[in-house]
């Protein structure tokens, strides 16, 4: 399988702080690859030396083998979290302008099919729901039938029916062989469409793998999760984890019952205890920490 987008050992320096630092990662074609990050992390920077939008202070990008240059920037399609669109301009004529800049043209009927735009080509971009702005925006980043796409956290913001309805657009361009690099917020979005998931903290990619194979590298069993509230005594004996800006502590365990049996004393209330898998969430959080950031 060719490798359709590398970076070698990327570093950007800002003044006071090193936004990426010596992060290499190589993507197969085919894929979709998420890169995931907690704010400032230096996902979004990373991105953008890809891309082109910033340059990196060391470090090189090559895709299928060559530096990126004029090849790159015909055959990429990139759907920005924050995109402008002309106002009082149609979804037909947006799509037609962007069509217009590119060599390579993606079939104008295939677009709208593949979107799902066909009911909004006569409407104009300010009257566009949240949803079908980002279905648009999916449009404009394809007009040129790109062999590798950047969706830049593409379902922020949307509600849960129209998120479902985007990754369906998403799991199309997969079926079809598309490469996606995908940024996104939401770990059930990622743990649902990427192949393959580099997730980054201080500038550094500091786990990479399938979702199945991190969460199974991290994680030997089940996790049982019990309010702290609940808990009346000190948990001494028994391996756990307490997270108070969530309320939980946490059990992970591979017996369940002798579990169960060992907390029985300190727990006011098993009704209220939860036993479930561990997600890409419990792994996000467990490597990059459970407080806010800014």
């Amino acid at each position: 399988m060719s490798i359709v987008l590398e970076a070698r050992d990327l570093t950007k320096q800002n003044p006071g702080v090193r936004a990426v630092d010596g992060v290499s990662f190589a993507m197969p074609e085919g894929i979709c690859f998420g890169l995931l990050g907690p704010n400032g992390a230096g996902k979004t920077t990373t991105v953008e030396i890809i891309e082109g939008v910033t340059p990196a202070t060391s470090g090189e990008v090559f895709y299928f083998g060559k530096p990126v240059g004029a090849k790159f920037q015909q055959e990429a399609g990139i759907q920005f979290q924050n995109t402008a669109l002309q106002d009082f301009l149609t979804v037909r004529e947006t799509i037609e302008m962007f069509r217009s800049l590119y060599q390579r043209k993606a079939d104008f009927d295939d677009l709208v099919e593949q979107c799902s735009l066909g009911d909004l080509l006569d409407r104009d971009n300010r009257k566009l729901s949240g949803g079908q702005r980002q279905r648009l925006l999916l449009a404009v980043a394809l007009v040129n039938r790109p062999r590798l796409i950047f969706l830049d956290e593409p379902t922020t913001g949307l509600d849960p029916q129209a998120r479902r309805n985007f990754w369906d657009l998403v799991q199309n361009l997969r079926s079809q062989g598309a490469s996606i690099v995908l940024t996104t917020h939401y770990m059930d979005e990622a743990q649902v469409l990427c192949d393959d998931i580099a997730i980054m903290d201080g500038g550094k990619i500091v786990t990479q793998g399938s979702p199945d194979e991190l969460l199974r590298r991290q994680y030997k069993g089940l996790i049982i999760e019990l309010p702290i509230a609940d808990v009346t005594s000190e948990l001494a004996d028994i391996e756990h984890t307490v997270y108070e800006n969530l309320g939980v502590v946490e059990v992970v365990t591979s017996d369940v019952s002798t579990s169960l049996q060992q907390l029985s004393p300190h727990v006011t209330n098993l009704n209220h205890i939860k036993i479930r898998q561990p997600n890409l969430e419990d792994l996000f959080l467990d490597l990059t920490g459970h407080s806010l950031r800014a």
